[in-house]
Parts: structure tokens; sequence; C-alpha cells
């Protein structure tokens, strides 16, 4: 029954061990792109973290088909040019926003730097966009991001409405997509980031980031406190920072 997927699908699952389990990543799949004007060409790979490991294919298939992944989020990679090899690569860890992401919501400028980092990895020829799913509301969840919203409409700050909740004011985890990335990639990185909390992240696991590219833009009178507040309370960056590697 599963012998002719497995043909197709032989040596296009890899695993990677995690503190936790495995995570598996399935690509690349061709995936072309609109950026404005242009068109540009990457390579799709999504990944599945799991508590067991697999042993090969056809295991993963029988496994995966009794589970309703849709129900699940999966988190994505899109590599662009040759990721491996390149001397200089830009990568972005983009944490998935619906409202801003889908619905092209002005709350937030995630849409912008969604968009943006995807044109500037095409633009610098080397890269990869990750997409983490697990990271909605700064790593709350989905509906716990629009009771926040409802705190924000009566004055609370992003930082402050996070912890009137009881969350932290940032509980995003980068462990499996750094591992994805280890896979991918051997060399040194930049970072398209105004957030050194993520440059911290990788450093912490051994990997060599070159620089921090900040990425600004899309304000309005609807996100002017949202942005004011990644400066003056998470401690975001506006100008790009060389990053010591010790």
């Amino acid at each position: 029954m599963y012998n002719e997927a497995i043909a197709i699908l032989d040596h296009k699952i890899k695993a990677i061990e995690s503190d936790t389990g495995m995570i598996y990543l399935v690509g690349p799949i061709r995936l072309p792109v609109h950026l404005g004007e242009e068109e540009a060409i990457f390579k799709w790979y999504c990944w599945l973290s799991c508590d067991e490991k697999l042993d090969d294919e056809e295991q993963i298939i029988r496994k995966l088909s009794s589970i309703n992944l849709a129900e699940m989020q999966q988190s994505s990679v899109l590599v662009y040019g040759d990721f491996e090899h390149a001397d200089e690569a830009w990568i972005r860890m983009h944490s998935i926003c619906h409202t801003g992401d889908i619905f092209g919501s002005k709350r937030c400028d995630c849409g912008f730097q969604l968009h943006e980092s995807m044109r500037r990895i095409a633009e610098k020829g080397a890269g990869a966009l990750f997409y983490l799913a697990n990271h909605e509301g700064r790593g709350i969840g989905l509906f716990s991001k629009a009771m926040a919203y409802l705190l924000q409409e009566k004055g609370y700050d992003t930082v402050d409405a996070n912890l009137k909740l009881g969350f932290a004011d940032d509980a995003r985890n980068y462990d499996d997509a750094i591992r994805v990335l280890q896979a991918l990639r051997s060399k040194p990185v930049s970072l398209i980031t105004n957030n050194p909390r993520k440059r911290d992240a990788m450093q912490e696991a051994g990997l060599s980031v070159t620089e921090l590219i900040p990425l600004w833009g899309d304000r309005s009178q609807h996100n002017e406190r949202y942005l004011d507040t990644k400066v003056n309370r998470s401690g975001h960056l506006t100008k790009v920072s060389a990053c010591p590697n010790d």
C-alpha cells in the first residue's frame, strides 16, 4: 500500500534528535513565491516534533496517517539559494502571527516583517526563514493572545498584558528551530531581527551569529505603542549590531 509513497519520500525525511525526542524534517519542496513584482523560488521544509523514534518512511507514514495533524501546529523553514554552502547567509526566526501574517492586522508589524524578510533573503542570495508555529503571542497561544489584546484595549502594553494573565513576557523556545538550522547549515549566519534574545538563544546553543540586522517598518497610529514597547521594555535594537562569538 505504501510502496509508491515510500519510493517518492525516500531520503526526503530527515530524523534529528532533540532533548525531548525526535524532529522529523521533510523536504525540500519547490515553492515559487511572489515578492512584490518579482518571483522567487524557495525550498520549503516542514518539521514535526515527536516523542518517539520512527525507524523509516513506512513507519512514519503509518504512524502519521492515524493522527489528525491538522489539529496540531507544525513549523516550516523556507530556504533560498545554496544555504548550506554559501559563505554568507541571512536567516530570520519568525514567530507565527495569525492576525498579522494572515489577516494583515496593523496592531503589529509581523506581516511586514515576514514578507520583508523573505524579500531581503532572496536579494541576499542565500538564507532561510524559519516560520515557528508554536510562537503565537510570544509563545502563549492564539486564545491567550486574544485575551491579551482585550487587556491592551484597556490600556495595558504588550508586556503587562501577558504578565497580568499569568504568562511570561516572552515564553518562546527556539530549541527545535536551532536543531533544524544545524542540520541545514554549519557556517555562521546573520540574523534578521530586532530582538537580541534570539541571538542569545542561538549563541547559547553554540551557533555562530555574525550580526543582527534590524527590521523596522509599517509604523502607524495602530502599532506605535506596540513598537515602542518592544524597544523600551523588551530591549529590541534599532541598528545593525555585530555579534561577538565567544
